[in-house]
């Protein structure tokens, strides 16, 4: 039975691929920093594993990876998720506050997660594993007013090329998937903005699509990876003219 840590598990598209692992036979780790929700998606799971913690602590990533290990022997694949998408507004309204948080989750957090699990894929017997990282259609293509997710995602896609790289010599396979529109809370949220603003509504998916695809992509062998995916609403603007 496989092992995967995923973060950013206790809602939206973390607790949905969550779930669709757990479905699937996986042994899951949940890492997030709300220890109740967490409880919940693990409530009556035999192979879940709560891991409150918060990613932008690397001794608290440390200490997640170590737990894993310590329950399962080792890890085979993780699902590098957790993030936010603070206030929106022109650079020159952005609160210095918001752009060092989003620096701190997206960006840090994301490298701490690799970072741990790079280590403990490359020391184990036998070595290797997988790491799928969450980009954004924002990593392509922003949406206005985004400037702190736009720009931290933009760093994720370099971080993947990266690792993908650096993981050859020790057999751990490296992807990103980019989603667009999976309707979780954030993104009812920026929908709720727009009906506030009187601009129609975003094209969403179903977030258990998007868990789908993590899924495929973890269950390919390590002789194979898909090293960026783009899952999207069907008809959100993306690509042409919307």
């Amino acid at each position: 039975m496989k092992t995967i840590l995923i973060t950013g598990a206790s809602s939206g598209i973390g607790r949905a691929t969550a779930e669709a692992f757990l479905a699937s036979g996986w042994n899951v780790a949940l890492l997030a920093r709300r220890s109740a929700l967490l409880a919940e998606v693990a409530s009556g799971q035999p192979n879940a594993l709560a891991l409150p913690g918060d990613v932008t602590q690397l001794d608290q990533v440390e200490a997640a990876v170590t737990a894993v290990v310590a329950n399962w022997g080792r890890l085979d694949a993780v699902f590098n998720n957790a993030g936010i998408f603070t206030p929106q507004g022109t650079i020159d309204e952005i609160d210095v506050t918001d752009w060092h948080q989003s620096l701190s989750v997206n960006l840090t957090g994301m490298f701490n997660v690799a970072r741990a699990a790079f280590a403990q894929m490359r020391a184990q017997d036998p070595q290797g594993g997988r790491i799928i990282n969450n980009g954004s259609l924002s990593a392509h293509a922003p949406r206005e007013g985004s400037i702190c997710y736009t720009t931290t995602k933009h760093g994720v896609t370099g971080l993947t090329k990266t690792l993908s790289l650096d993981g050859r010599a020790f057999n751990i396979a490296v992807g990103q998937i980019d989603i667009g529109n999976a309707r979780t809370d954030l993104v009812d949220a920026l929908n709720d903005r727009r009906i506030a603003d009187g601009k129609p509504l975003m094209d969403m998916m179903n977030v258990e699509d998007a868990a789908q695809s993590v899924l495929h992509m973890a269950n390919m062998p390590l002789s194979a990876n898909v090293l960026f995916q783009t899952v999207l609403a069907t008809n959100m603007p993306f690509v042409g003219r919307g």
